[in-house]
């Protein structure tokens, strides 16, 4: 939940906010002072979180770890079910051999995969339809285990159709069942929302767009974003992707004005955004 106020408003606003606001902002969802201050202190121990105490006030901001943890995020969220252009008809395949001394870096190895949406044709042979050789690369780079990765690309000689094929690797009637899900429950609150839109106060928009998108932001890593012709004919994401960046939309202005109205940054807060070059001024160590 942290990660979404940075991600959807803290980011806007210089990248920086007094605990006093995240404290008022999160209680908006049911979570207490101290569970909001004993979560700030499990992300800072963990590298995700940086405080600048000014005047006997803290303000907290992401490290780099977090920023970049959180870009990657957006990236897969708001471009999530865009249209990737023609499929040339090719499977790409992860091919690994991890010995069980390495057992973490293993299952971490096929989490990974499975986040980027490849399936297990086997429990060591992964498949995607989309050219994903650079993910891949950085994915075991990263674990250290090269060295134990191939990958190729290659077409599908049978013996099965595609769709057997597919199915042996997703679960699509059970992604699709969420994606339903997702409809019936948020249509009709945007039509509503659409309907009456003015007389909606600014902290329920607040409220509505924080719980959308946390709720829609599971998707990308259980949807692996087959081609049209690898899926159902009543496949839902497409709508669902609409529904959700509609709303989002129509939510943003007055869910902006209640964080305004909540927010306070650091007195060396100049207005610019975390991708930006800010002046800030020296940070003083937290005690403890």
């Amino acid at each position: 939940m942290i990660f979404t106020l940075y991600g959807d408003y803290i980011r806007h606003v210089g990248g920086s906010i007094w605990v006093g606001s995240l404290i008022q902002l999160l209680a908006r969802f049911g979570m207490s002072e101290q569970s909001v201050r004993s979560t700030i202190l499990r992300m800072s121990r963990g590298g995700w979180l940086q405080v600048e105490r000014v005047n006997g006030k803290s303000f907290y901001s992401l490290t780099t770890q977090g920023w970049q943890l959180l870009d990657e995020g957006a990236a897969r969220i708001f471009h999530f079910n865009s249209p990737r252009g023609e499929w040339d008809g090719k499977w790409r395949l992860v091919a690994y051999s991890i010995p069980e001394v390495e057992r973490e870096k293993r299952e971490q190895l096929r989490r990974e995969l499975g986040y980027l949406g490849f399936g297990p044709l086997t429990s060591a042979l992964w498949v995607s339809p989309h050219d994903l050789r650079r993910e891949v690369e950085h994915l075991a780079d990263t674990l250290g285990v090269a060295n134990r990765v191939e990958f190729f690309t290659g077409a599908h000689g049978g013996f099965s159709d595609q769709s057997a094929l597919v199915a042996r690797c997703w679960d699509l009637p059970a992604i699709n069942a969420e994606y339903t899900a997702f409809m019936e429950k948020y249509q009709p609150v945007f039509e509503d929302c659409q309907g009456r839109g003015l007389t909606i106060d600014p902290s329920e928009c607040f409220v509505r767009r924080f719980l959308l998108i946390h709720e829609y932001r599971r998707f990308p890593f259980i949807d692996p974003e087959l081609p049209a012709e690898l899926l159902p004919d009543d496949w839902h994401g497409r709508e669902a992707a609409t529904l959700f960046q509609e709303y989002y939309a129509l939510l943003a202005d007055k869910a902006n004005i209640f964080f305004q109205a909540v927010f306070a940054g650091p007195p060396s807060y100049n207005g610019c955004s975390p991708d930006e070059t800010c002046t800030v001024a020296p940070a003083a160590r937290e005690r403890g």
